[in-house]
């Protein structure tokens, strides 16, 4: 993580742990001797890619910079049932307070990192790149993007200051894909790419002679789609989406697309199984 993430990592965290303990953890105040120590360990109950260790270390920081994390496996590490992830030592009040935060965490950012390693295994030697989607938990998008990476995916645009998407309702604003894209070469910064949402191979056409730098084809059948590869002939990026799943993914890669978009890495996470086994 960079600088900015570690920064982005400590303000979520602080706000997840503000959320869950309110005015205290009445169960571990109330039943564990304020000197009481001990030691748990986080273990994986699933296979699986890691994501979210850094969060892990974030969470006990906070809540006592005395406790000992030992990072066993970092981020990226493939996960199968009974690895330690990590160990957690000092006063158990606190270790025990951190435990819903730090799993809710690792558990959803191992979910994207594991989902999206299936993706790109599914396209493996196709040349196609899988990449995410601003369809993200709001507030999360900055680790969520991160989880993707872990798991060997790509990132989109981060939000709608990065990049120019034009899509059908822009289109129709605008009055057309020659209109809308002449007014974002007018109106945008020089390095900001301008991507076209096409749904046919007329758009297609429309949106390349308008002089798009990246068509997004938008939910079309195989056979419309290596039509549309075909036709732009490296005048610009290929991007498919619409209709992306585990099942399908590797016929779409196979059309020749240059990036394929898939919403479900960040929008419909299913945690992995991690579990804190106090020792």
């Amino acid at each position: 993580m960079n600088d900015w993430q570690l920064r982005e990592v400590d303000r979520l965290v602080a706000a997840a742990l503000a959320e869950d303990l309110g005015f205290g953890d009445v169960t571990s105040l109330s039943t564990i001797p304020p000197e009481t120590t001990g030691r748990a360990t986080f273990q994986a109950k699933d296979t699986g890619v890691l994501a979210g260790v850094p969060l892990l270390e974030s969470v006990y920081r906070h809540l006592d910079p005395a406790i000992r994390v030992e990072v066993h496996l970092a981020d990226g590490a493939a996960l199968a049932p009974g690895m330690t992830i990590a160990t957690v030592e000092g006063r158990a009040q606190p270790l025990l307070s951190g435990e819903r935060v730090a799993l809710n965490f690792l558990q959803f950012l191992s979910g994207i990192a594991t989902r999206t390693a299936r993706f790109v295994r599914l396209v493996d030697g196709t040349g196609a790149r899988i990449v995410d989607t601003r369809k993200t938990v709001p507030g999360l998008r900055a680790l969520s993007k991160y989880a993707v990476r872990v798991g060997g995916g790509h990132n989109h645009r981060f939000g709608l200051s990065d990049g120019v998407l034009i899509k059908d309702n822009h289109i129709r604003a605008a009055g057309g894909i020659g209109p809308a894209v002449a007014r974002a070469r007018e109106a945008a910064p020089h390095m900001l790419r301008v991507e076209v949402e096409t749904e046919t191979l007329a758009q297609v056409e429309e949106a390349l002679a308008a002089g798009a730098d990246v068509l997004l084809l938008d939910n079309m059948p195989l056979e419309r789609l290596r039509e549309a590869v075909a036709r732009c002939q490296g005048q610009a990026l290929c991007e498919a989406s619409g209709g992306v799943n585990e099942a399908t993914v590797r016929a779409i890669a196979e059309a020749g697309v240059d990036l394929i978009s898939v919403g479900a890495l960040t929008h419909s996470v299913t945690a992995l199984d991690i579990s804190l086994d106090w020792d």
